[in-house]
């Protein structure tokens, strides 16, 4: 049995058409992964531990979030459009009781940005209900859709988190028990896959052979010990959980009474972690390899400018991500670090579109100038990325309107030319940039002074991990698991790129 509480409101509309969402509207960046949780405790009060791991990871994900508890061999699900703190209340999370749960906090990749393809999905099968939390993207949806359908499963949402539950729930049906149902039905998936899987035996946490999207294992103290998964380490961080090592790319950990066990359900793991997560996605307290990105973000800007130095008054960074680069800028450049721009930091998605009047005076929801910081000077301005350079270009002259005389931008990674198809929506092809444009045309076109974007090598030298041991394929177009042509056809658009 599913007991499933319902949401009664449509306070949230369906956002695929809204006009906030245009090209126009939409920041410089790769929108976001998804974030997931996972608890296996009995005794504690698993929705609300939960709850504030989704709370910490709310940056991967803005549009929905949802709960599914176990309590025995009954689910209780709660999902919804909105923000974590927008979602769940007290009085929501008490009517969620069990000894585990997954979570999930959502940006749509795969399946329209709608309250039927808010996670976890739950299925049923012969030894009852599993839910499936999902960060990431297959690349053979049209194909493992057909087959589902074909083998008449009830496909209720366009998601392809779904059909990976539903491909587990295929296999248990047939005779498998839980672990070969899900290793079957991993062998049938293509792309980027991290997932939390609750059932009324456990919970697993896994990844695809790849690794491609991040997932970590933390433990509660007590006696037994208890575990916890999470996208991130500042998803342990939030409830007090030790950090104590990452899900292995093509590993499955399988968490019940009797602990934690390890299956290595891939022969042939290649560990390519996207490079974003360290770039941008990931929070910059999180861990990674021993270190939080915050450093790794740092060194970045010591790169940059090395590669890319220009004399000026101030370097500042946009807001939060370009920050620890621009300090890193500073401190190799000698240019002093001041705050040039300040953050709104209550601004959250909204639904209401600016009437045209506000959109001529330049509302500015997140970001304002610091004028008298900028009045008068020469300033270097440190941003990850870049995607389609429009709010770049608006950004730009907010700065020459607050008084800078010069406007100097650097990038802390390569120029996007290539999209994603990993679980990033990215655009096509065609919408980017710097596929479109040479890095002086981009230059010209957001009207700054000079432009200089970090080379690809030096992002990967500064991991100081094996640089074969990334994706970087929205830099190179080097995708490490392939395309089917039908796919690649929808987002690559151009037969060259300029460089």
């Amino acid at each position: 049995m599913i007991s499933i509480h319902s949401v009664t409101s449509d306070e949230y509309p369906e956002q695929t058409n809204n006009p906030i969402n245009s090209h126009e509207n939409q920041p410089d960046k790769p929108e976001e992964a998804c974030g997931v949780f996972g608890i296996y405790a009995p005794a504690e009060d698993v929705a609300k531990l939960t709850y504030f791991g989704l709370y910490a990871l709310q940056h991967r994900g803005q549009e929905s979030a949802g709960i599914a508890t176990f309590e025995g061999t009954q689910v209780h699900l709660y999902k919804d459009m909105g923000l974590v703190s927008q979602v769940f209340n007290e009085s929501i999370l008490d009517e969620l009781p069990g000894s585990l749960a997954v979570g999930h906090t959502r940006y749509s990749t795969t399946g329209s940005s709608r309250k039927v393809n808010a996670q976890p999905a739950v299925v049923e099968t012969r030894l009852g209900s599993l839910a499936l939390a999902h960060n990431g993207n297959l690349v053979n949806t049209v194909q493992l859709r057909q087959e589902l359908l074909e083998n008449k499963c009830n496909l209720v949402t366009t998601t392809d988190s779904e059909m990976i539950a539903f491909a587990i729930a295929q296999a248990i049906n047939a005779g498998a028990d839980w672990l070969e149902g899900a290793i079957q039905a991993f062998h049938r998936c293509q792309g980027a896959f991290s997932l939390v899987i609750g059932t009324s035996s456990g919970v697993m946490g896994v990844r695809d052979p790849n690794g491609i999207r991040p997932l970590v294992i933390g433990t509660l103290a007590g006696n037994p010990v208890r575990y916890v998964l999470a996208s991130e380490t500042c998803g342990l961080d939030i409830i007090g959980a030790e950090y104590l090592r990452d899900v292995e790319p093509g590993e499955l950990v399988w968490i019940t009474e009797e602990g934690l066990a390890s299956y290595h359900w891939s022969q042939q793991p290649q560990r390519k972690l996207c490079i974003f997560e360290m770039i941008y996605f990931a929070r910059p307290d999180s861990v990674m390899h021993n270190e939080s990105l915050y450093s790794y973000r740092m060194r970045l800007g010591r790169q940059l400018a090395a590669e890319s130095f220009v004399d000026a008054d101030i370097v500042f960074g946009v807001p939060d991500s370009g920050i620890p680069a621009a300090i890193g800028f500073s401190q190799a450049s000698g240019v002093s670090y001041a705050e040039g721009l300040i953050k709104n930091r209550y601004v959250g998605r909204t639904f209401i579109q600016p009437t045209q009047t506000m959109r001529e005076l330049g509302i500015r929801m997140k970001l304002n100038p610091l004028k008298d910081v900028l009045a008068g000077k020469r300033v270097i301005i440190v941003d990850d990325s870049i995607v389609r350079g429009t709010t770049s270009r608006k950004l730009v002259k907010t700065l020459r309107d607050a008084g800078a005389v010069e406007v100097h931008m650097r990038i802390s990674s390569p120029p996007v030319t290539h999209p994603c198809f990993y679980g990033i929506d990215t655009d096509s092809q065609d919408q980017l940039i710097a596929a479109t444009k040479s890095v002086a045309e981009i230059a010209k076109q957001l009207e700054v002074d000079s432009l200089a974007y970090l080379s690809w090598q030096g992002m990967l030298e500064a991991t100081r991990e094996d640089t074969n041991s990334f994706c970087s394929a929205c830099f190179t177009g080097d995708y490490p698991v392939a395309i089917p042509e039908q796919v690649k056809r929808s987002k690559l658009s151009l037969e060259k790129v300029i460089v």
